[in-house]
């Protein structure tokens, strides 16, 4: 069962997929898989990246070193759950804002479908993502949600039988949260309300 709080009316279906936006703690949600703001050294850290690691104990990172020698900026690996309430863990590597002009966008949405298509191959029908790239990295929010959203659906139109029935984006802070809240909104309005009843990858 979710431990975080539902944002009033962001939520959406897309492509059959409930996608949503929630107020909370990832590391207490009870998903198949939870989606890291990881670093490209795997070696935790602040933030997300070091309260996930907190709470799935040592194992995880265990199973990193092992299986791993770091992961590209724009790509991520999958570990098991550890402790946490979610059967696996998917390390996202997203990218250090450097002002826009240092594929930024494209690493970040390499990310978010890198996460995305590791969730489906081990049959994962729920996930939940924090806000890659969000904190330390610098990327600014407005331009970070959109990515996230856009790439995420973009990813549900291509793999319409990946078996992921439901998406969420676990956040912390007022800030994060109106970002992602106004990206929401951003893909209503690419949907003409006319159609929005008869699509069925519209919203909602």
């Amino acid at each position: 069962m979710e431990t975080a709080a539902a944002d009033p009316g962001s939520e959406a279906r897309w492509h059959g997929t409930r996608v949503r936006l929630l107020a909370g703690d990832i590391t207490q949600v009870s998903v198949d898989v939870i989606v890291n703001a990881a670093n490209s050294a795997l070696a935790g850290g602040g933030g997300v990246d070091g309260a996930i690691h907190a709470a799935a104990g040592p194992g995880v990172m265990a199973e990193l070193r092992e299986r791993y020698q770091g992961c590209p900026t724009g790509s991520a690996v999958i570990t098991g759950g550890g402790n946490l309430p979610a059967r696996f863990v998917v390390h996202a590597v997203g990218p250090i804002w450097h002002g826009g002009d240092h594929d930024e966008a494209a690493l970040l949405a390499g990310a978010y479908s890198a996460s995305l298509d590791h969730a489906s191959a081990v049959g994962a029908r729920s996930v939940a993502f924090a806000a890659i790239s969000c904190g330390v990295y610098g990327y600014p929010l407005d331009e970070a949600a959109d990515v996230a959203l856009t790439t995420v659906r973009t990813w549900l139109s291509t793999h319409r039988d990946s078996g992921i029935e439901d998406i969420m984006f676990v956040l912390r802070g007022t800030a994060v949260m109106a970002a992602f809240r106004g990206a929401f909104d951003r893909q209503r309005a690419r949907l003409p309300e006319r159609q929005s009843s008869t699509d069925p990858g519209g919203t909602t």
